[in-house]
């Protein structure tokens, strides 16, 4: 729909085609559903939906209201019917004076309630990862030396899902140091992060595996990612770094909705290990924030962690990955603050 819009005016395959490149496949797709309600609900009230009138558009937007949606969610038509409908003179239809203000009030009656803590501790999910199923790691179910591994490398490094999907385990995007002291992992040149532009290496420094400290050890990425990389490289058929362990679709490259569903998996397996009830409302993306608030609670400048959570430089993730989890006050104490 978008295309045909932009094909209207004179612009070239090619123009559009780089125009069109400003959003995410993902974007690109959302839009075409939300298009495609809009355009039915048009046709079926008698309307032309590339050339309707701001009246249509808004009637449209207070049916979504009227049905108690979300107020992101009628951002999201708004701006899939932006991108597709001709506009008025110079403007977008978001850009009209009347649905601005339409918005306002949407805004006002569809307030926005969000947690302010994610709903799981992390010194609970910490000491369910030390032990079984996790540990010991060498003898795990590939399952959970999967989740195990890719909840390690979300908290060690407060990346993205989408980032962490794109790591590679190419040798030009894995570096291992002598002695596993050490590891960089790099994304897939051909990756395209949310933040154009702000793409550099995970540097991760390997814990201490002193006979006093076998616990901690037990939480050392390093360690994780080595492992995981050696159980699945005799049957992976991608370079990228997490594949499927389960058929028919072993050695495959996952989606990242699925890299998503391991992180929250284990997240649950982490409570339910210790005989506890998993929280609900779990998401993935709640181990970013979540790194980040024991980061800075552990000292780490907010600089550093801005840096390690938009890859725009290279960061020794034991900093603030490295946390005194004997204490559990400590990580309540974060997540009420």
């Amino acid at each position: 729909p978008e295309w045909l819009s932009l094909s209207a005016v004179g612009l070239s395959q090619r123009v559009i085609s780089t125009i069109q490149s400003a959003r995410a496949s993902s974007t690109r797709s959302l839009y075409d559903c939300k298009w495609r309600v809009f355009e039915g609900w048009c046709h079926r009230n008698g309307h032309i939906p590339f050339q309707c009138p701001v009246g249509v558009i808004l009637s449209f937007l207070q049916d979504l209201i009227d049905k108690r949606k979300a107020f992101s969610t009628v951002k999201v038509y708004l701006a899939a019917i932006a991108a597709c409908h001709v506009g008025f003179g110079k403007q977008t239809a978001s850009q009209h004076p009347l649905v601005c203000r339409f918005m306002k009030g949407a805004r006002r009656l569809l307030p926005v309630s969000r947690p302010l803590v994610p709903p799981w501790d992390l010194a609970v999910v910490l000491e369910g990862l030390k032990g079984p199923p996790f540990e010991p790691l060498e003898g795990a179910d590939l399952k959970h030396v999967s989740l195990k591994t890719v909840l390690l490398l979300a908290l060690a490094s407060a990346k993205r899902v989408s980032d962490i999907h794109a790591l590679s385990v190419h040798s030009s995007c894995a570096q291992l140091f002598p002695g596993d002291v050490r590891m960089i992992l790099k994304p897939n040149p051909a990756f395209v992060p949310k933040v154009v532009g702000s793409i550099s290496p995970i540097d991760l420094v390997a814990f201490a595996a002193s006979p006093g400290e076998q616990r901690s050890h037990a939480l050392c990425p390093v360690r994780a990612v080595r492992t995981y990389m050696d159980r699945t490289k005799g049957f992976r058929r991608s370079d990228q770094l997490f594949v499927s362990w389960a058929n028919p679709h072993k050695g495959k490259p996952i989606t990242k909705q699925r890299l998503s569903h391991w992180v929250v998996e284990a997240i649950a397996l982490a409570y339910t290990s210790q005989g506890l009830q998993p929280p609900v409302g779990l998401r993935a993306h709640s181990t970013r924030g979540l790194a980040a608030s024991w980061a800075l609670f552990r000292g780490v400048s907010v600089q550093d962690i801005c840096a390690a959570a938009s890859w725009s430089s290279p960061l020794t993730f034991v900093r603030f990955y490295k946390l005194d989890v004997s204490a559990p006050c400590v990580a309540r104490a974060v997540l009420l603050s």
